[in-house]
């Protein structure tokens, strides 16, 4: 059994209207990327893949003209993906949704979103995804109200050989300062979204404390924007996104990638995005997506592999799929593979 967890980088932009893929010489959301080209390459890269299900992130807008679920299928049956099924849970309005794309032969996946009903007064704990959190992100005896952006999908999944589990697919506020206009506003803003995803990986860190205690198999992946000495923030606040999420001890999620990241700060660590930092005219590498699960799943034989073109050996020998891998996305897919 193979999982994946893939950010498109405006997977959106390929499709039209009618969810149709453009598939044509016009610019994709990529910087010197066509639309064919991106597209041709996400193909390629989801043949590679071959996976029994990927969590899309940044998948196609769901919207009153468009649909994400249509759109996927229709991606899949162009390049005869055997993950030719999609699954989503609540919309946002930002064009980067949450998604399944699955193999309906291997798996069931339905949206098994957990938590109550907020309402706009919101709730404390983890109330649903698409609700409002009440905590105080400042201590200053006053309740914040903070939404996510991007809710997390919650599946309940079913392999054919009778393995059930439950999957949390997410993507966290990014921390940069948009918007900004002076290094002060950039701080501030800075601090502000660091709160905010902070708080949204407490209410990420609940809803699994709430799987755990009922013994459910879990696997939370997707691109937490964030990680282990990353940012000054860091230091500020006392611990990233990442480590809430995955928690400690006997209630700790395990990614192997992010465990070696923790114990090597200030040495060399796996990463999964690449982005161009057009002021320093250079590259910017980052571990920004995980697969984080219970022991059930190590138990499974489960093993992890980051599919970066230049540091994995067999994208890096493979021409077609190491270029394909490059013109995708600004992030590169992780996978695990476990006995199902």
């Amino acid at each position: 059994m193979r999982i994946a967890t893939y950010n498109v980088e405006w997977f959106s932009g390929l499709f039209d209207q009618n969810n149709d893929l453009f598939d044509d010489g016009g610019w994709s959301g990529r910087y010197n990327v066509t639309r064919a080209a991106q597209t041709a390459a996400l193909g390629r890269v989801f043949q590679a893949l071959d996976a029994d299900a990927v969590m899309v992130i940044e998948a196609p807008d769901q919207s009153r003209k468009q649909s994400t679920v249509r759109a996927l299928e229709g991606f899949a049956a162009r390049f005869g993906l055997r993950a030719r099924e999609a699954v989503m849970g609540y919309s946002n309005d930002t064009q980067q949704e949450i998604a399944l794309l699955y193999d309906p032969g291997s798996i069931t996946a339905r949206h098994a979103p957990g938590g109550v009903f907020s309402g706009l007064d919101g709730a404390s704990g983890a109330p649903r995804f698409d609700g409002v959190l009440r905590i105080d992100l400042d201590i200053d005896a006053t309740e914040d109200r903070v939404v996510f952006s991007k809710p997390p999908l919650e599946l309940a999944v079913t392999t054919r050989s009778g393995f059930a589990f439950h999957m949390i697919g997410a993507h966290l506020k990014s921390k940069a300062p948009h918007g900004a206009t002076s290094d002060a506003e950039a701080m501030t803003f800075g601090i502000a979204n660091r709160r905010k995803q902070l708080a949204q990986a407490i209410w990420l860190r609940v809803r699994i404390e709430t799987h755990l205690a009922a013994g459910t198999p879990l696997m939370v992946m997707g691109d937490m924007n964030d990680g282990p000495g990353l940012d000054e923030f860091e230091d500020l606040f006392g611990r990233s996104s990442v480590e809430i999420v995955l928690g400690q001890g006997q209630a700790g999620l395990f990614d192997p990638h992010a465990k070696q990241a923790l114990s090597r700060r200030l040495g060399p660590a796996p990463t999964t995005a690449r982005f161009w930092i057009r002021p320093e005219k250079r590259y910017l590498q980052a571990l920004l997506d995980y697969i984080m699960v219970t022991r059930d799943f190590r138990k499974r034989g489960a093993r992890w592999r980051i599919w970066h073109p230049m540091d994995d050996p067999e994208c890096w020998h493979n021409d077609e799929l190491r270029d394909a891998l490059v013109t995708a996305s600004d992030h590169f897919p992780v996978t695990i593979d476990f006995d199902g």
